[in-house]
């Protein structure tokens, strides 16, 4: 069996600030407008959370965090693996999602990219929120990528990725995209909107060269293999010809094979010799 670790544990090796979110989120009512002001310039403060590039700047590679999480975790969890030194010439981006109320949880207030109804199969989605996420990447993960390429990325030189929820954003984004990025990779995740697809790829074939990676645990109780099959046969329907699936011996989180395969998915599609 894989060497595995829950992410939510790679909290532990998140900085003060991620801290010092908890904190005001649990705040009493009376003091809602100082909090949110202060909420607010923690967020913008961690959406900046990055890894610059060692030597010259020639990728990009945005990671969104699942619920409840925030950026500085899959940084502290990428420096562990060492995937930006076997990467120097990326830059790594982890913003941070905004607070919400989320109906899975009771409706408590969290760090969520979207509204997520249930985990059942069955679940209605929160398409306007889905949908109103994708909108906001505008001024969120699509402004990511378009400062990216401001400064002289190209969008063929840019991954989206992310785990869980963070990965349903991404998958949507990539797909969703005016331009082909360069990849995009999805952790314990699923597609969003699934239907909303086929129409979007066939007006624009040249997305069937996006490659994606998708891993998942075999024992994942939150977001059930069930869904990530139920993804690939979505994205294989869609003729996708750099698309790779790969399971593992976990539940909802990650082990040392997966990051593996995501380290090596990273060097092959943004290799410095590109």
């Amino acid at each position: 069996m894989e060497n595995c670790h829950n992410t939510w544990l790679l909290s532990n090796c998140v900085s003060s600030r991620a801290n010092q979110l908890s904190d005001q989120t649990e705040q009493p009512e009376s003091n809602t407008k100082e909090n949110s002001d202060k909420q607010q310039k923690i967020l913008k403060e961690m959406s900046r959370d990055i890894i610059p590039a060692a030597i010259k700047h020639t990728a990009s590679l945005i990671f969104l965090h699942g619920l409840g999480d925030v950026g500085p975790s899959w940084l502290q969890a990428f420096k562990m693996y060492r995937i930006p030194e076997k990467t120097p010439h990326v830059k790594y981006i982890f913003p941070t999602a905004a607070i919400r109320k989320v109906t899975l949880n009771f409706g408590m207030e969290m760090t969520s990219w979207f509204d997520v109804k249930g985990l059942s199969r069955n679940a209605v989605e929160d398409t306007e929120g889905i949908e109103t996420s994708t909108k906001l990447c505008t001024s969120k993960i699509l402004e990511l990528v378009n400062k990216e390429i401001e400064s002289g990325i190209p969008p063929e030189r840019i991954i989206v990725g992310g785990f869980s929820m963070g990965g349903a954003v991404a998958l949507h984004t990539a797909l969703a995209a005016p331009w082909l990025l360069g990849g995009c990779i999805a952790l314990s995740s699923w597609l969003p909107l699934a239907n909303t697809f086929p129409d979007a790829i066939k007006a624009a074939d040249q997305k069937i060269n996006l490659p994606i990676l998708q891993c998942h645990g075999k024992q994942d109780p939150l977001v059930q293999i069930e869904w990530a099959k139920l993804t690939s046969q979505a994205l294989e329907s869609f003729g996708f010809k750099n698309y790779q699936f790969h399971e593992y011996n976990m539940e909802h989180s990650s082990c040392d094979k997966e990051i593996n395969d995501v380290s090596e998915f990273i060097l092959r599609v943004l290799s410095d010799n590109k």
